[in-house]
């Protein structure tokens, strides 16, 4: 068995598809750049993360899904949410701007992982826009997690995520992730937690799907004192693996086994 060894630098753990952004954990700004793609040509302005938009495109493209969804919102700036903060604030109040909209500095928008969608109609709500559970809208929901995104804040989840009831809201977090959240019923907050059972180097979560199978471990980044702000570990050359960082302590670090037989 031939081992890679790998750099793991202290700032990777706020990178990365995996990355929890909530009240608690703020989002940490990067030189997006390239990385930002729009997500349909004839709206240039709604932007993603380039890996999200190419996922979200293949989707739409199964389902013919532009046929009846629209972008509603992709990426902001910091300003941009801090705008859209003090409108609502302004517009609806400080209970319903509270449960709505996140904070500037706290918001998943920042990160281009996340996108609102509405049903394609007349009038849309640029904070509620309707994405019902039927229709096209419907049938993107049970199709979501194929390609790597949940709905991000449930009805019953309130409390967990720290954000009202959102139909219209979904966050790219991968493949087998977002599988993996959805039979578990989990939210990413849920999630996180959740893999801590896991550690690497020891029994990693399996999960199987479609010829596939994957395991999930994670690694908590050890205060390693102000300096040293890496760490080294190997893993395996032969598997693929791909590593995100999960934006508080660790990372969480996935392979993909089965593709080789073993």
């Amino acid at each position: 068995m031939r081992l890679k060894k790998i750099i793991l630098h202290r700032d990777g753990i706020h990178f990365g598809s995996l990355i929890l952004v909530n009240r608690f954990y703020g989002y940490r700004e990067q030189k997006q750049g390239a990385l930002l793609v729009p997500v349909l040509e004839q709206e240039p302005q709604i932007l993603m993360q380039r890996r999200a938009a190419v996922l979200l495109f293949h989707l739409m493209d199964k389902i013919n899904g532009w046929q009846g969804i629209v972008p509603v919102s992709g990426w902001r700036s910091g300003r941009e949410q801090e705008e859209i903060w003090e409108s609502s604030l302004k517009e609806n109040g400080r209970e319903f701007t509270e449960t709505y909209v996140a904070c500037p500095g706290h918001s998943e928008h920042q990160s281009g992982l996340a996108i609102d969608l509405g049903k394609r109609q007349e009038k849309i709500d640029f904070i509620r826009p309707e994405f019902p559970y039927t229709g096209l809208c419907g049938i993107f929901r049970r199709k979501a997690a194929e390609y790597g995104f949940i709905e991000r804040y449930p009805r019953g989840k309130e409390n967990v995520t720290g954000i009202g009831y959102e139909p219209w809201h979904f966050r790219y977090v991968g493949i087998p992730h977002a599988r993996i959240m959805e039979q578990n019923e989990l939210t990413l907050e849920e999630y996180i937690d959740f893999l801590r059972q896991f550690p690497y180097g020891e029994r990693p979560y399996r999960f199987s799907e479609g010829g596939q199978e994957f395991w999930v471990s994670f690694l908590k980044m050890p205060d390693l004192g102000e300096d040293r702000a890496e760490m080294e570990i190997e893993i395996e050359q032969a598997h693929p693996y791909w590593i995100s960082g999960n934006n508080g302590d660790g990372f969480v670090i996935t392979r993909e086994r089965s593709r080789y037989g073993y």
